[in-house]
């Protein structure tokens, strides 16, 4: 990438961009820590890992599938490529370049082309991802995620079965996304990370929808989950829910929301299931045929659900902390790894294993070091270099910055690192993946996957239709090509198959249970 001025101005601009909300997010949430898995450590280590290999694992993914058309892939699905896997994109590589500045064995010049590569990748990425809304980020709407078009969101609002506490479907429901959410805690080594959420979206008066998925729940890419979640029989599970009386006026570049008054089970009127992944042509129906097949359904779920993370605690039991500290940070540091399968080019040795560059810094990582240092380098209260005397930060006026912007001098004197190379080889204490992905064509290989992937294309993605967005629609909603786009994404749907644009709210209610 050429770093000419305009090129370094934008990417110090997305460095503080970055510094803003990380500091918000990390001051406003718990604390991280746990009493099972070594969590600040294992974040520490996921940040290296990142340094050294996010900029060529993004560039592989671009020679197959750019930025922008991977945005507009993802923001029809409910995978591990949407609002905290994208906002851990450049964060968890600012964090990792923070603390090698830190410790002297980086300058803010060095790796200057990587850093201005991850920047422009993001950018491109979200503005694609998020063009239904204008934004790049949640908090630039205001702390909102509102990411899909009018079409899919009324085949959601149509089909989704109305419930009510203490009837049968709102019980099983709840159950299953209480027990999901724990399972998915697990899975992520006790972070959030299988866990996502956004919206709201409107649905009438006092009414709202809440998106929640659940994601990397099968045998796929994490390999403690080989022999464990073999007859979960979805990798990813997406929820839509209606709510009355409740206002989400927080729902966060993290996934996480907060509401007024708080969410309960009572506010719930409304639920669906679906899934998707980098081979599904949009949200595919799960047990949405009726209204009892939906209740089964979600118990099922539930007993599978509860049957997996059973054997994933025994599993966990009896992990060394090398392989806890592994698996957290393969965690985190593979939280967008979803953008490789839906170009196509997944390796599990890219995505799985600890760069032999960061593995060097394991024997730093005891819990006390690392959770001091954690907190020094997302809250900017430790290291001299992060005071800037007369500046004020945007959320508390302290003098200081998070991230350490490329100096412009480089410019005049030339005196930079372009990159820290490419990938080297990769160690983990962990098991070696199985060559077994849960997908929504069945259970593959990871070469005939791949190869599934780079030949599919979503109907809905076709040239014609992929830069139909709201605006276009708005205008030309009674063209034979809107209608056709809007058939397509109903084709699955109950109550809305063939039906076609033009609907309304009013037309919504009426067709729904």
């Amino acid at each position: 990438m050429k770093l000419d001025y305009p090129q370094l101005l934008e990417t110090n601009n997305l460095l503080q961009k970055n510094t803003d909300e990380t500091y918000w997010l990390c001051v406003t949430r718990t604390v991280q820590e746990s009493k099972l898995f070594p969590v600040p450590a294992y974040m520490l280590l996921s940040y290296l890992n990142g340094v050294y290999r996010y900029p060529t694992l993004l560039k592989k993914i671009e020679e197959h599938m750019p930025a922008e058309e991977l945005g507009d892939r993802a923001r029809h699905m409910g995978t591990k490529a949407q609002g905290l896997s994208m906002w851990g994109l450049p964060c968890f590589y600012l964090l990792g370049r923070e603390w090698l500045i830190n410790m002297g064995l980086m300058r803010p010049e060095d790796a200057a082309e990587d850093v201005a590569y991850i920047c422009d990748f993001w950018k491109r990425y979200e503005l694609s991802m998020r063009r239904n809304s204008g934004h790049m980020t949640a908090v630039e709407a205001g702390h909102r995620s509102q990411l899909h078009p009018e079409r899919q969101l009324q085949v959601f609002h149509a089909d989704m079965f109305s419930c009510k506490p203490g009837d049968e479907l709102h019980e099983a429901a709840q159950t299953f996304v209480a027990s999901a959410s724990q399972y998915g805690f697990l899975i992520s080594c006790e972070s959030r990370i299988s866990l996502h959420n956004h919206g709201p979206y409107r649905l009438g008066e006092g009414r709202e929808l809440l998106v929640r998925d659940f994601l990397d729940l099968a045998e796929h890419d994490f390999p403690w989950l080989d022999g464990v979640a073999e007859d979960m029989p979805y990798n990813n599970l997406t929820v839509p829910m209606a709510t009355e009386g409740v206002h989400f006026n927080i729902l966060d570049d993290w996934g996480s929301f907060e509401s007024e008054p708080e969410f309960k089970g009572h506010h719930i009127r409304g639920v669906g299931l679906y899934t998707s992944d980098a081979l599904s042509d949009g949200f595919e129906p799960v047990g949405m045929g009726s209204r009892q097949e939906l209740i089964d359904t979600f118990n099922e779920l539930n007993e599978r659900v509860k049957e997996a993370m059973g054997r994933l605690w025994k599993r966990i039991a009896g992990w060394s902390r090398d392989q806890m500290l592994d698996a957290g940070a393969i965690t985190y540091y593979s939280v967008f790894k979803d953008l490789a399968h839906i170009a196509g080019c997944y390796d599990p040795d890219d995505w799985m294993k600890i760069d032999e560059r960061a593995e060097r810094f394991r024997p730093l990582l005891n819990d006390e070091y690392s959770r001091d240092l954690l907190g020094e380098i997302c809250l900017g209260t430790g290291p001299s270099h992060q005071i800037s005397e007369y500046m004020m930060m945007q959320h508390n006026n302290q003098p200081r910055r998070i991230y350490s912007p490329i100096p412009y001098s480089i410019l005049s004197d030339g005196d930079y690192t372009p990159t820290v190379g490419g990938l080297r080889p990769g160690i983990t204490y962990l098991d070696e993946k199985q060559d077994r992905y849960r997908t929504t064509r069945g259970v593959l290989g990871i070469d005939e996957y791949n190869k599934k992937a780079r030949e599919f294309r979503p109907d809905f993605h076709a040239d014609e239709f992929r830069f139909c967005c709201e605006t276009t629609v708005k205008y030309q909603y009674d063209s034979e090509r809107t209608n056709e786009l809007y058939r397509l994404h109903q084709k699955h749907s109950r109550n809305l198959k063939d039906k076609g644009a033009g609907l309304k709210h009013a037309d919504i209610d009426k067709l729904a249970e």
